[in-house]
């Protein structure tokens, strides 16, 4: 008879060193996910020295919104981990599993992946297992074989050798370094700012002349008429323009734009349920140009309904190495746009870059998005604004 403090195998331990050995799990007894009732892991030593099958209905140790995730939603979640975000939101409401957030999903496959061993999203194991004699042993084991993985060489299952395994201190990324092992409420920082900001508008807008001695007396003459220029009032800075390539090939359009500038997520402009509409408006803070104050943009694709003082807010041209494009344009001639106005040329990564955008010399910045790696977009997103920045520092802009 087993022994009553043996703990069942743990799901996300199981996935995790499915994985890392390259044995994946079948389901069980239709290898159809919505029919499916189980999951049948190999044997993975040192976890188990025999075959596991797990219900998928087993709660795990993953939290969304404070409540377990079961076995079946984490599994479709590593199953599709290539698919764009929207893709697999729509597929897992149609199957009926819990559906993960973008940053939910990224810490599930990287955790299953071997990438870290720590997540916000992840309870760790309960304390009173770990302090059992096999939460000892298997805490020993994990070590042991996290070590196996880096190494990639190193098999002995030697007692001593796993002790000293266990001992190891596990070199993380930056990413999880600085994440911190719980959350830290900013939230004072946010009033403070808004409490100094309102006092400092308060204060300009009721501020007194500064009273100069006064001097003897003049003879009453009438005051002069007032120059033209005190008439007008300061013209109000208006918002920079982005300007998108209507091309049916650009990778974005009006359909995705926002979620990219904004959240740095690329979505497949395919994907779109609802028609683009023809004006969008996003908004960013650029310390460089005022650090508290973010700076909103006007995103369009299309130069057809410009007036001529347009042409000096554009800040950007998207472009997908189309000369027709430019037709309409005040700059009609790429090379001369593009000393102008910083252009963006935007293609899969390992696709070759036109041609004309190589002709059209450095004004043209080359963004490649990858397949499958969301995860990298937003890199891709802080080198536009970052261009961006320069583009509006060079023009002056708030100066």
């Amino acid at each position: 008879m087993a022994s009553t403090d043996t703990a069942p195998p743990d799901a996300l331990l199981l996935l995790r060193a499915s994985v890392a050995n390259k044995l994946p799990p079948i389901l069980a007894p239709t290898d159809s996910l919505d029919t499916a009732s189980e999951l049948a892991f190999p044997p993975l030593p040192p976890l188990t020295s025999a075959p596991a099958v797990i219900p998928l209905s087993t709660l795990t140790r993953f939290i969304k919104d404070n409540a377990a995730v079961d076995l079946r939603s984490i599994f479709f979640a590593w199953q599709e981990r290539e698919s764009t975000i929207t893709e697999y939101i729509a597929s897992a409401q149609q199957l009926g599993v819990t559906h993960l957030g973008f940053i939910e999903r990224l810490e599930l496959v990287t955790f299953v992946e071997g990438g870290q061993e720590e997540s916000d999203h992840i309870r760790p194991m309960a304390a009173n297992f770990l302090a059992s004699k096999s939460g000892q042993q298997l805490q020993m084991q994990q070590a042991a074989m996290q070590s196996q993985q880096l190494a990639g060489k190193v098999r002995q299952t030697d007692p001593r050798l796993l002790e000293i395994y266990a001992g190891e201190r596990v070199v993380l990324n930056r990413d999880v370094m600085l994440r911190g092992i719980k959350p830290t409420d900013f939230s004072h920082v946010r009033k403070q700012a808004e409490d100094f900001i309102s006092r400092l508008r308060s204060s300009s807008q009721g501020a007194k002349p500064t009273t100069l001695p006064t001097r003897p007396a003049a003879p009453h003459r009438p005051p002069p008429p007032p120059h033209h220029h005190q008439l007008q009032k300061k013209p109000r800075r208006q918002d920079p323009i982005i300007l998108l390539s209507p091309s049916a090939s650009s990778l974005l359009t009006m359909a995705n734009i926002k979620s990219f500038l904004e959240d740095g997520v690329f979505v497949s402009p395919s994907t779109a349920i609802e028609a683009p509409p023809n004006f969008l408006r996003v908004s960013r803070l650029l310390p460089g140009i005022h650090p508290t104050i973010p700076i909103r943009f006007d995103v369009v694709d299309s130069a057809e309904k410009f007036k001529p003082e347009y042409w000096d807010k554009v800040v950007a041209v998207f472009t997908t190495g189309q000369e027709w494009q430019f037709k309409g344009y005040k700059w009609s001639n790429p090379v001369e746009l593009f000393r102008e106005v910083k252009g963006f040329y935007v293609g899969w990564d390992g696709d070759q870059v036109a041609e004309s955008v190589k002709r059209w010399g450095t004004g043209v910045n080359v963004l490649q998005v990858e397949r499958g790696r969301r995860f990298r977009d937003r890199e891709l997103c802080e080198k536009f604004w970052e261009a961006v920045e320069r583009q509006l520092k060079a023009k002056g802009w708030w100066r």
